[in-house]
């Protein structure tokens, strides 16, 4: 398993060693004993959730307030996703920097996003499924967003490396604020 530094302090790129035969592979997707360099961006893993969407599907950018924030590890089971990270802590060498990570069930990549960061993915094909490990529970009353396009933040989605014309929202995306007009407490 590689742990890889990005440039936002505490997120992490992890490679898992993958075991590949005739009949298929086999990785270790988690390992605490391995993950000693990140243990501190997520010491314990109290949920597991799944998505599932077609091409084009932009879910973002979303995170967690308060004692409620999660860190998470999230990786592409099936099809493949551009995964962004967002650092919003106003104390980090790297608040309000983003970096995008092409994740898909060919390449097992994994991004480990600590607590403080917005999270958000474009899925690339159809029929992906993408699944987050985290830890802390979900909480609707303290989930917070701000709008994928914000101009201050400037996300480069790469829609059209992708053949993506225009992304497909959830309704509570489609009407998120730009960063600056939302509360973010880390």
């Amino acid at each position: 398993m590689k742990i890889i530094e990005t440039k936002l302090k505490d997120c992490y790129i992890i490679e898992p060693a993958v075991f590949n035969d005739e009949r298929g592979y086999f990785m270790e997707f988690y390992s605490d004993e391995k993950m000693d360099k990140a243990r501190s961006v997520l010491p314990k893993v109290v949920q597991g959730n799944r998505s599932f969407s077609k091409k084009g599907t932009l879910r973002g950018l979303h995170y967690q307030k308060g004692d409620t924030a999660q860190a998470k590890l999230v990786e592409c089971l099936q099809g493949a996703v551009l995964d962004v990270a967002v650092d919003l802590r106003k104390d980090s060498p790297s608040y309000k920097e983003w970096i995008s990570v092409e994740l898909t069930a060919n390449n097992h990549r994994q991004l480990l996003i600590p607590k403080g960061f917005a999270h958000g993915f474009l899925t690339l094909e159809d029929n992906t499924l993408f699944q987050y490990l985290v830890d802390y529970p979900y909480s609707p009353t303290t989930e917070g967003g701000f709008l994928w396009s914000d101009k201050e933040i400037n996300v480069d989605w790469q829609f059209e490396k992708y053949g993506i014309t225009e992304p497909v929202l959830s309704e509570k995306d489609k009407v998120r604020k730009p960063l600056a007009e939302t509360e973010v407490d880390f």
